[in-house]
């Protein structure tokens, strides 16, 4: 793009939805490959020779490092210049991708799984931090909601694009995807996006909370994904967990005693700032479990396979695609905590709605309207509850209260999966007792692991055996959903008592290619 090119494309106007579009591009990368990798498996595993387990850490090795290192990403983006990391992850992104397709092993694959992560977790809590710092406050809740409608787009169209590729080229062609998708966000960030950072702290990194905070996270997660395969009383679980706690309390303890920390605890003495997290953690729990679980009954129990049971999913992300941008709309104009709330609600009488599943359950009449009615609340929550968090720190702290976010949502999806797994289980083992007295207890141990699976291992068992591992299944996951039923109807009360009704955004000091925040404006948080 030469200069003059440049020039008439990009101006002051339009700087700001340039960059806008750059960021969206790079989160419908990361959202996209996190949907079309899971309908890949199958192939790589054929192709590669891999191991259950190995299949199983082409996902966790991903998860892990997102997870962990987004905080890090976050605030290294406020010290050294969010642009900078923002491209510094697109790269690291897409030259793993570029690896992963050269891949020969599962130890090959797994490695660079988790460098992709790595990228992603750079990449995710910068692209929100520069959306807050191009845009002002009364333009915030329109471009959050854009952004968050590319991440429905991916989600939507993922498991499509996904079958698509692996049947009609190569499962390698999944990650080569992601290469162009790259080059067009790096060249538009560098002549759109202008360079920010916090220049209220010096570059320096804290290697101590760093290290804790690593060290917490990475045993958590760990324990939450491993915890329904190993055994939540087993050795590795709570040698796992108590290392949690150590490396959580020894960050706590390390970043109070800093000079400059990479997490300033003094964000969460901000209600809407922790009410934005509440409902992030609060609502990944409740959406992850549902899609996880209820794909599980559409292939196990109603027989779709896994392009059949996608596409049943898709009214919730399509009407995701148009709630998230209204709603971003709309927050700049009522603030964010009533459209929260009810989208909260909403989430919550779908959950109960799905709570009554049978073998026949009608998709049309029952499964439609409550994925439509998911998706409308998921719409109405996920924008404002970013513009929320946002909203509530000085633009100057964007990068690591984005990454708080971020991992507030990551941990609440993942604590949400291994909670309703444990969940199914408990409650299944209970049921199959009662159903299969007759049945060695052994055996039904081991048939009570798998509904944590849906139940699949029992596809061979006898008629009565199979029926009873069905029936216990639809039980526990219909106890469940109405479990997130109820969690989800409590954040939307802690919504309406934490998030501020209507507050001025953040005190959003000028910095580098910044757009300087109108000074009396009274639009609500803006959160993402």
């Amino acid at each position: 793009m030469t200069d003059a090119l440049r020039t008439r494309l990009i101006t002051d106007a339009n700087r700001r939805w340039w960059t806008l579009g750059a960021m969206c591009f790079a989160l419908f990368m990361v959202m996209l490959d996190n949907t079309v990798v899971n309908v890949a498996l199958p192939a790589i595993q054929e192709d590669l020779g891999a191991s259950i387990s190995g299949l199983e850490w082409t996902i966790n090795a991903y998860t892990l490092s997102f997870a962990v290192l987004l905080v890090a990403g976050g605030r290294l983006g406020d010290l050294f210049g969010r642009r900078r990391m923002f491209l510094f992850g697109v790269v690291v992104f897409a030259a793993a991708s570029g690896l992963i397709a050269l891949a020969q092993t599962e130890t090959w694959l797994v490695t660079f799984r988790a460098v992709q992560g790595l990228g992603a977790a750079f990449m995710m809590p910068a692209t929100l931090s520069i959306i807050t710092q191009a845009f002002p406050p009364e333009e915030r809740g329109k471009a959050i909601g854009t952004w968050a409608g590319a991440s429905a787009v991916a989600l939507a169209i993922g498991p499509v694009v996904g079958g698509l590729l692996v049947e009609s080229v190569s499962w390698q062609s999944i990650f080569l995807l992601n290469l162009p998708v790259a080059v067009l966000a790096v060249v538009v960030t560098l002549f759109a996006a202008q360079e920010s950072r916090d220049e209220t702290a010096p570059a320096k990194v804290d290697v101590p909370g760093t290290a804790a905070l690593t060290l917490g996270l990475a045993s958590l997660v760990l324990a939450l994904v491993e915890g329904n395969t190993w055994g939540w009383g087993s050795t590795e679980v709570v040698a796992l967990l108590a290392a949690a706690v150590v490396g959580l309390v020894a960050f706590a303890v390390v970043e109070t005693r800093v000079a400059h920390p990479m997490v300033d605890f003094s964000f969460f003495r901000d209600r809407t700032f922790f009410g934005a997290n509440v409902v992030a953690f609060i609502v990944s729990f409740a959406m992850l479990a549902m899609f996880f679980f209820l794909a599980l009954y559409m292939q196990n129990v109603r027989g779709y396979d896994a392009l059949e049971a996608g596409v049943r999913f898709l009214p919730s992300t399509l009407v995701i695609i148009v709630a998230g941008p209204v709603a971003g709309r709309l927050a700049d104009r009522v603030g964010p905590r009533p459209l929260i709330a009810s989208g909260l609600l909403l989430v919550a009488i779908s959950l109960f709605w799905q709570g009554h599943l049978a073998p026949d359950t009608s998709y049309a009449a029952t499964l439609l309207p409550s994925f439509v009615l998911m998706g409308l609340g998921m719409g109405l929550v996920m924008s404002p509850m970013s513009l929320a968090a946002m909203n509530a720190v000085d633009r100057t702290k964007a990068g690591v209260a984005s990454g708080t976010l971020s991992m507030s949502r990551m941990v609440g999806g993942t604590f949400g999966v291994a909670a309703m797994g444990a969940l199914i289980t408990g409650i299944g083992r209970s049921e199959l007792a009662d159903a299969l007295p007759r049945v060695p207890e052994t055996a039904r141990d081991k048939l009570a692991e798998g509904l944590g699976a849906g139940g699949g291992e029992a596809a061979n068992a006898s008629p009565q055996v199979a029926d009873a591992v069905r029936d216990a299944f639809l039980t526990a996951l219909n106890d469940g959903l109405r479990v997130g039923a109820v969690v989800a109807a409590l954040g939307a009360l802690l919504a309406w008592l934490l998030i501020d009704a209507k507050r001025p955004a953040g005190d959003a000091a000028t910095v580098p290619g910044a757009v300087p925040a109108a000074p009396a404006v009274d639009a609500d948080a803006v959160r993402a």
